[in-house]
């Protein structure tokens, strides 16, 4: 008997925990709170790391590496800074092991402390900071555009593959500029290739706006984002972009001379997103049947599976193959011809179908007398019969119309999911029935925000950017409001 799978509408947490598992992406790791993301799971990473890497280095971005350990006393340089992430540190105090005595095995050796400790990096501000001051003497040394892939770790007491991990990859950009305004235009224009990266690659609308003060990165005068709806209609923050000011400039004294021989402190961004966007591509497209991916991230974009009784007919299905598969190459079109004899067709459709590949192609000898394949799309279940005659431009046809579908589909849930309300009343009522984006009115203060997050389990997800502003009245205090926000409950 096959294995009963978790569906969404019966437990939506467990159907995202098995469905990583039944698609071979990653796995907990030995080490508490950590991840093993296996190959499948990391040949997707891989495909939006290529395509993110690629936008950053057409925008001027360079990319380094800095140190994976931090000087404690770095980190105290920025007070909000470490105030933001304190508890979230892993700290390394002695730098030795030695054999027991006793024989127990190895143990810290107590004559190896470090005079100071230093911190696994949480995020590297401090320390790219540290080299800027270096690097930078003059507005000739100015813009300084970095961007650094690693891996960061923020201990987590509750995690979950993807969405929270102890210790996950991303990139983190860190810009260095001679004004106000140059910096705060790199904000912007990453968090427009962050969107754009999630709507034309991803197939994920999003939401584009500033976090409120309380919820801005640790050391930032502002802080941008993309804010997604997952299936469940809780949101999931995609990407950040924070305008620094000059506050890590003035912490590590990083000063230019301008034209006219005037110093000034230097003005910053980072920028960054994170294999958290595995999660999000999960929960925008999935089903119960396993993973939906669009085919511009899929790392195999259409799966051959032979149909056959007898070496013959697999001799003339294996020569057909081969003259398709070369068709679909030249058009990089990525293939995979599934010819495992130890698997049953039924076994390999429903393992295709759980990994996500955009399109299955079924091929057997009565397909071959008629000059046709089984065609099988993933995001549809349609099925129907194609020609092998010009299959590559067909193929690359269908994928188009994939994407394409799969960013459709989900602007029509969010939109089917967005809702405006005018009363603290009906917010809290609309909330406990449905999930989903709120469009409400706030008054601005920290006081309102704390008390609909502690009485709603809901945050604000941002100031919106792209939707017009529209005075009204807070609906908690009636006080007047700006224009609306977003209100979720959250990942």
């Amino acid at each position: 008997m096959s294995q009963k799978y978790a569906t969404r509408a019966e437990d939506y947490s467990k159907w995202y925990n098995d469905l990583i598992s039944r698609a071979d992406l990653a796995e907990h790791s030995d080490v508490k709170g950590m991840m093993v993301i296996k190959p499948y799971g990391y040949a997707i990473w891989e495909n939006m790391r290529d395509i993110l890497d690629a936008k950053f280095k057409e925008t001027g971005h360079q990319n380094a590496y800095f140190p994976l350990f931090i000087p404690k006393s770095y980190l105290s340089k920025e007070a909000s800074h470490i105030d933001g992430f304190a508890k979230e540190c892993a700290v390394v105090t002695h730098y030795r092991l030695k054999n027991d005595p006793n024989g127990g095995g190895v143990i810290v050796d107590p004559d190896a402390k470090l005079e100071e400790e230093l911190i696994v990096r949480p995020t590297s501000e401090t320390i790219i900071w540290n080299s800027y001051k270096k690097w930078i003497q003059s507005y000739r040394d100015l813009p300084i555009l970095i961007n650094q892939w690693a891996n960061v770790v923020r201990w987590e007491m509750k995690t979950r593959l993807f969405l929270r991990t102890s210790e996950f990859l991303w990139q983190e950009g860190h810009t260095a500029h001679a004004t106000k305004n140059e910096a705060i235009r790199e904000t912007e224009q990453m968090l427009d290739v962050y969107a754009d990266f999630a709507e034309q690659y991803m197939a994920m609308p999003v939401i584009k706006g500033h976090k409120t003060e309380s919820e801005r990165f640790a050391g930032a005068d502002d802080t941008y984002c993309i804010e997604a709806m997952m299936q469940d209609g809780k949101a999931l923050q995609a990407g950040t972009s924070h305008f620094l000011g000059q506050n890590f400039a003035k912490a590590f004294e990083v000063k230019f001379s301008d034209a006219q021989g005037k110093q000034d402190y230097v003005w910053a961004t980072s920028w960054g997103v994170s294999t958290r966007l595995m999660g999000a591509l999960i929960m925008t497209h999935s089903d119960d049947e396993g993973l939906v991916l669009p085919p511009a991230l899929a790392p195999i974009h259409v799966v051959i599976v032979p149909i056959y009784r007898t070496e013959e007919e697999l001799q003339a299905i294996n020569e057909a193959v081969a003259k398709i598969s070369s068709e679909l190459k030249e058009l990089k079109i990525k293939v995979k011809y599934d010819d495992d004899d130890q698997k049953r067709p039924g076994w390999k459709f429903a393992e295709h179908e759980a990994k996500g590949v955009p399109v299955r192609m079924a091929i057997g000898p009565r397909d071959l007398a008629n000059g046709v394949v089984e065609i099988a799309r993933r995001d549809t279940k349609e099925k129907y019969a194609l020609n092998i005659e010009n299959i590559g431009n067909s193929i690359n046809t269908l994928l188009s119309e994939i994407q394409e579908n799969l960013l459709k589909k989900a602007i029509q849930f969010r939109e089917d999911n967005m809702h405006k309300v005018d009363t603290y009343e009906e917010f809290k009522t609309q909330l406990e029935k449905n999930s989903g984006f709120y469009l409400a009115h706030w008054d601005g203060t920290k006081e309102t925000e704390a008390k609909i997050k502690e009485e709603t389990k809901a945050t604000i997800r941002c100031i919106p950017i792209d939707i017009a502003s529209e005075p009204g009245k807070c609906m908690v205090t009636g006080a007047p409001s700006k224009g609306r926000v977003v209100f979720a409950k959250a990942y």
